[in-house]
């Protein structure tokens, strides 16, 4: 990891360098590969006022570069305020390298399969879905259908009437028949 601490405007002391290094060194913790932090200090003025401004670039393999600015007052403040942002940054990209997996095709294909017996559901289909084929060609009698539906022990039957409605009776719970 290539180290970079620059100071515009602004004098670096061993005690700033110690402060940026320490801050820098807490940022391996994410066992990201880290190719390059230029960490850059400098003075403004801004209306009327003293402030610190500090720039971290964090270079990133593989991945786009972090870049974060932070204004305070106080340069250790700036400095600390800037580290957390940047280790807020680089747990987010962590975060979702590690969660979420990249799965190739075969293997989606593979564990689906494994997950879902294919000749149980199509078993499960076929027992729900039953295709019947209705005789609705001639019109039948309400009492003539009736008569068929006690016979049978069906449920219900669907007819064509003699003025050419479709017409369902049906076997209610009360041992009564219903039409519609």
């Amino acid at each position: 990891m290539n180290i970079s601490l620059t100071g515009r405007h602004i004098v670096l002391t061993d005690a700033i360098k110690a402060h940026m290094n320490a801050s820098i060194e807490t940022l391996s913790k994410f066992n990201m590969d880290i190719i390059s932090v230029n960490i850059i200090a400098s003075a403004k003025t801004k209306k009327g006022k003293d402030l610190s401004h500090v720039e971290f670039v964090i270079n990133l393999a593989h991945k786009n570069s972090i870049v974060i600015e932070q204004n305070d007052s106080d340069l250790y403040a700036a400095i600390d305020l800037a580290t957390s942002r940047a280790q807020k940054a680089m747990r987010r990209i962590h975060d979702r390298d590690s969660e979420h997996h990249k799965v190739g095709i075969n293997e989606a294909k593979i564990e689906a399969s494994a997950a879902v017996d294919l000749s149980q559901a199509a078993e499960t289909l076929e027992d729900e879905i039953v295709p019947v084929e209705l005789e609705l060609y001639k019109p039948r009698e309400v009492e003539d259908v009736l008569q068929d539906l006690k016979e049978s022990g069906k449920l219900f039957e669907i007819f064509l009437d003699n003025e050419g409605k479709t017409r369902v009776l049906y076997k209610r719970n009360d041992s009564k028949f219903g039409l519609y």
